[in-house]
């Protein structure tokens, strides 16, 4: 079977994911709370949240090894929230990639064939096919510990491919990889998960990991699902205070809006736009790339506002610098591109904000 049509075959089993009304605690500590979820069949899909936020657990869940008191998980439209995990038809790699150690990759490969029952020909089909998809047929023999990280982790992937799941399970699979490292076999994930068309749920709390590799991702904080959304959709256009600071670095400024204006904490004022919804103890909200910094006396363009302010302190960051700024009572940080020879701002000077007012977003406290 060539990898078109091991491709097409598992593309085509491919199934959707609908989680609904979930509820799971350990004892008192209630820690995913009614969590709803749609996922795609073939959709390559995140739980994006901070340690501690449920995400794994939910993936426990839908892989089987969690159970929840109230709510249902569906796959390809059948309910499996009663089904063990062997016969879920879901495919689980783990952080720790769990190889045995004693057996080689093709063997690894092997094992869940094995348990199975597959014919002997159809199972060294299967490995030769897995390995040749991960690049990893000429290894066969060799044992987990004479692998890379990287490595390792494509023989979990193929040990799961074989199996020809509906859908695949990936927890913070790049966790125990170094920066480099990381950013290659990512890059091979979403290669794989394009080629295979099979639906993929991935666990991470690395927004860039989540950002450039998911069609759609579910940000979650405190066993709730806060926004879903795809990654530049829910950057936008936040939901909540959360949601903004979590995904990506945001300017949250105190104060409070009144008569059309939101007033800063410690002077200073934005204008609302028209129509603009003022929710309860409502903060503003801006992204540092939406507003430049200026000498005194600068006047803002159109649908900008001049705020003064004076610079704290400068961090190089290698394509940027990134500034901040004492606004009234609030540290604002901008982002400048980097280029070789350019003046740069002083800590101490008084400067001038000015911000895109259409980029401001008013949020929840």
């Amino acid at each position: 079977m060539t990898h078109s049509e091991l491709g097409q075959s598992i593309r085509a089993a491919a199934a959707g994911i609908a989680v609904t009304g979930v509820n799971l605690s350990y004892g008192a500590t209630h820690v995913l709370k009614d969590v709803n979820l749609t996922i795609a069949p073939g959709e390559f899909f995140a739980f994006l949240g901070p340690s501690g936020c449920g995400k794994t657990t939910l993936l426990r869940l839908i892989a089987g090894f969690n159970i929840a008191q109230t709510g249902r998980v569906e796959v390809g439209g059948t309910d499996i929230s009663a089904l063990p995990p062997w016969k879920r038809d879901v495919g689980m790699v783990f952080q720790s990639y769990a190889l045995w150690p004693h057996m080689s990759v093709a063997r690894n490969v092997a094992f869940g064939l094995e348990e199975r029952k597959l014919p002997r020909d159809e199972i060294a089909a299967r490995v030769d096919q897995a390995l040749d998809l991960v690049n990893l047929k000429h290894l066969k023999d060799r044992r987990p510990s004479q692998l890379s990280g990287g490595q390792q982790q494509r023989v979990a992937l193929a040990r799961t491919i074989a199996i020809r799941p509906k859908v695949l399970l990936l927890d913070e699979p790049l966790s125990n990889l170094d920066a480099r490292m990381r950013v290659q076999v990512r890059r091979e994930l979403r290669e794989l998960q394009q080629e295979l068309g099979i639906t993929t749920i991935f666990v991470t709390h690395d927004q860039e990991e989540a950002n450039t590799i998911c069609d759609r991702i579910a940000v979650m904080n405190d066993g709730r699902v806060q926004q879903v959304g795809t990654p530049m959709g829910v950057y936008d256009a936040p939901d909540n205070l959360f949601v903004a600071g979590f995904l990506g670095t945001a300017n949250i400024l105190d104060g409070h809006a009144a008569q059309g204006a939101f007033r800063i904490a410690g002077g200073g004022e934005l204008p609302l736009r028209a129509g603009q919804p003022v929710p309860d103890a409502a903060r503003m909200v801006f992204r540092p790339q939406d507003a430049r910094i200026e000498r005194p006396g600068a006047q803002a363009p159109a649908g900008y506002v001049a705020l003064p302010g004076r610079l704290r302190h400068a961090e190089f960051l290698g394509s940027q610098l990134r500034y901040a700024l004492a606004i009234g009572e609030n540290e604002v940080l901008v982002d400048v591109p980097h280029h070789s020879g350019a003046a740069r701002f002083g800590a101490g000077e008084d400067v001038v904000l000015v911000l895109d007012n259409s980029r401001t977003l008013l949020l929840a406290a």
